[in-house]
């Protein structure tokens, strides 16, 4: 059995225990204890969360750790609670934090040297006040080593169910994301935003014209295409659309379609040609100057950039 130390600390976020859910559905699946997770503070007790509700917690035992897991929170931390954590991370085959948590793994000195990720409006304060670390905000999750990062809310389940599948297997991680309701699990270069998110669209015409977009990104989406799919003429299209998200829709169209081509890069084996004409650039030059303008580099570098965090992927 795998034993995990969730350790609270004092203003954890209660999203953490999603977290913990992960693991609790894979022993469901499994029909046996694959895990054995453990609520740690460094005395045991109560622990108050970021909500105000408290946490009953054990102190550690002399037994090492499979995984010592830190969630984020909402307070900075104490000096005790820093060196409680490199105490018991000295006794993990393997230490994660989710969210916020990567700052109390810098503060112990655990990520110098290493990439790691946090939550995106932390991500350059995180980097600004530890310098030897290599922070990479735009990713959903990073394993260095044994040291794993997630970014913000959700992102540490993705963290969760890597380690499942590093642990008993990728089948087992898909049955356990399908349990809890989630597409799938996304890899750790995916990016933290989503260009749907960053539009906003306001109306219901276009919001049904940029998610027919998305699901349409092969074919060629003029103006009037989506024009016709909003129920009004190109002229009123473009005016609402720009007002509505500041953007033209060719922009938009080119957003959506690096989106998809920068997950595919990243998920997959796909070559470079396959990736342009199935995201609707057609071939790789136009991808490639997009991608130059989007990211400031090429497709190829940002695929060998993604691989290190690809060692799980399916």
């Amino acid at each position: 059995m795998r034993k995990i130390g969730f350790l609270m600390h004092p203003g954890f976020s209660p999203m953490g225990f999603a977290v913990a859910t992960a693991f609790e559905i894979a022993n469901l699946q499994a029909g046996a204890p694959v895990y054995a997770v453990h609520m740690l503070s460094e005395r045991g007790g109560p622990v108050r969360t970021s909500v105000g509700f408290p946490v009953m917690t054990e102190a550690p035992d002399a037994e090492d750790y499979d995984l010592l897991l830190i969630g984020g929170g909402m307070e900075e931390s104490s000096a005790e609670t820093i060196a409680f954590v490199r105490r018991v991370a000295e006794r993990a085959r393997r230490v994660a934090a989710t969210c916020t948590g990567a700052f109390l793994l810098a503060q112990a000195g655990l990520l110098d040297g290493r990439r790691a990720t946090t939550h995106w409006a932390r991500a350059r304060e995180l980097q600004e006040r530890f310098p030897a670390i290599k922070v990479e905000e735009d990713r959903i999750f990073i394993a260095d080593g044994h040291v794993w990062t997630s970014a913000g809310m959700t992102a540490g389940i993705d963290l969760a169910l890597a380690l499942i599948e590093e642990d008993i297997g990728i089948e087992a991680a898909r049955g356990v994301a399908r349990k809890l309701v989630m597409y799938h699990r996304r890899t750790g270069g995916q990016s933290q935003f989503s260009a749907l998110l960053e539009l906003e669209p306001k109306s219901d015409r276009i919001q049904t014209a940029l998610a027919y977009a998305k699901r349409n990104l092969a074919q060629r989406l003029s103006v009037e295409d989506l024009a016709e799919v909003a129920h009004l003429s190109p002229r009123q299209f473009s005016r609402a659309f720009q007002a509505e998200t500041g953007q033209s829709p060719a922009k938009a169209v080119e957003h959506l379609r690096l989106e998809a081509a920068r997950a595919m890069m990243e998920d997959s084996n796909h070559s470079i040609d396959v990736v342009a004409q199935q995201t609707g650039f057609g071939d790789r030059d136009r991808m490639r100057r997009a991608f130059l303008r989007a990211f400031g580099q090429p497709p190829q570098v940002i695929r060998r950039a993604a691989r290190p965090n690809m060692s799980i992927a399916a």
